[in-house]
């Protein structure tokens, strides 16, 4: 019986360690697809045009990588994974759209890897305006390949994707312009290394923008909730997307681009800090589950961890000239209500604004009542709830989590918290 893996957005699994794969793209509306695959290296460009694979080149200089049917709704690649270039780290497969359409009109996206392993399906089912998309990667992890599921939107269509792994494409010819004054300036294609973190990012620069912040420097951090109750969110990989979703918000706001780390459940600890070149597995290598017994317990105390954040940022590295921005994740069962709110209003005069996340449907206690919390200096902390965070978009979470901080800076600096 042949093993079939469903992933959502962002989940990764190994792969056959050799012989030959095949990844399928299909659909199943009357959209026309031009669907690629760019073989690239460590730093996220294809060695020469050779590594594009397309209707107008099916394979690579190695032939490791084939285009084996380009159908009306389907697409098929074949890899055989000895003969892929050691200098090849990453394939990506891609699909644009010509004209005016965009995703939202394309129905049954999917992509499907079949091997030894079995099989591994990814449903790209939350698609909208994007005109490209880079949908998964077939990719080197130590000495096993992995697949992941990636969906993101990429602006523009098949000619700055391209561009965008080095891939040179041809402009059509221009007419010579005689008047020195007319000559169109040559401004060099910039290469962006579409790495998960970087198209996050690009939600992340928009919401920065939209929030008249796109320049605020600030240390970021993230706690997650490690109770009990968590224990489903960290087995299905939703932890890790989380984590992957904050660490782009560190990657544009953060002073030096590292993402600072906390976990608590009955007791806390502070992990390593990370920046978005070392994110792969972070959770499953630092706490990959809740522990009754050997980690953290699995219980909820929120003060110690709170207080040891304050420390951190206070004491042991303290700054006036930027802020500490703190998202907080918590499935509730809060009850330590009292302790909390004198936390926050004891540190409402220093630089330290705190966002909560609440994540299902639960007791959140106070933080459910921080915009009327009394005796703070100013209104240091914010809170949401979501009953599904996979299901919220990206633009969504991140004008979400950014929603009081450009309030909370203005005050901060009108009050002489920052300087």
């Amino acid at each position: 019986m042949t093993n079939i893996v469903s992933l959502q957005k962002g989940g990764n699994t190994v792969l056959s360690e050799s012989g030959i794969i095949t990844v399928e793209v299909q659909w199943n509306s009357t959209s026309v697809l031009d669907v690629s695959s760019f073989l690239v290296a460590a730093n996220g460009k294809v060695p020469s045009d050779d590594y594009m694979i397309f209707y107008n080149q099916e394979t690579d200089p190695e032939r490791s990588v084939w285009l084996k049917a380009n159908d009306k709704n389907k697409v098929v690649f074949t890899i055989q994974l000895e003969k892929l270039s050691t200098t090849i780290q990453h394939c990506f497969f891609t699909a644009t759209l010509e004209g005016n359409s965009t995703f939202d009109s394309v129905q049954g996206l999917s992509i499907t890897v079949k091997g030894t392993h079995g099989e591994v399906c990814y449903q790209i089912d939350d698609a909208t305006e994007e005109k490209a998309l880079v949908l998964a990667e077939v990719y080197r992890h130590q000495s096993k390949f992995k697949f992941r599921a990636i969906g993101r939107g990429f602006n523009g269509g098949l000619k700055p994707l391209a561009e965008s792994y080095g891939v040179e494409v041809e402009e059509p010819d221009v007419p010579e312009v005689t008047e020195a004054s007319s000559v169109p300036h040559s401004e060099p294609v910039q290469e962006v290394n579409l790495t998960k973190i970087d198209l996050l990012k690009r939600k992340v620069s928009i919401s920065l923008k939209k929030k008249k912040i796109a320049l605020e420097k600030s240390r970021v951090a993230v706690v997650f909730d490690a109770s009990g109750s968590m224990t489903q969110l960290y087995r299905n990989g939703t932890i890790q997307r989380a984590f992957e979703r904050v660490l782009a918000v560190a990657a544009c706001m953060d002073d030096n681009g590292e993402l600072d780390v906390w976990f608590f459940g009955s007791k806390f600890m502070k992990t390593r800090s990370v920046t978005e070149r070392d994110f792969e597995d972070y959770i499953q290598q630092t706490y990959p589950i809740p522990k009754t017994f050997g980690g953290l317990g699995i219980g909820n105390n929120e003060p110690p961890v709170m207080k040891d954040i304050i420390h951190h940022y206070v004491k042991n590295e303290p700054r006036k000239d930027i802020p500490a921005y703190i998202i907080f994740f918590s499935d509730g069962g809060i009850y330590k209500d009292k302790e909390i709110a004198k936390i926050l209003v004891d540190a409402s005069k220093q630089n330290l604004f705190w966002q909560f996340v609440g994540l299902g449907n639960a007791n959140y206690g106070v933080l459910e009542k921080l915009d009327n919390l009394p005796g703070r200096f100013i209104d240091n902390a914010d809170f949401f709830a979501l009953d599904d965070l996979d299901k919220i978009s990206d633009e969504e979470l991140y004008n979400r989590l950014l929603n009081e901080f450009p309030i909370w800076l203005k005050e901060a600096r009108e009050k002489g918290i920052l300087h």
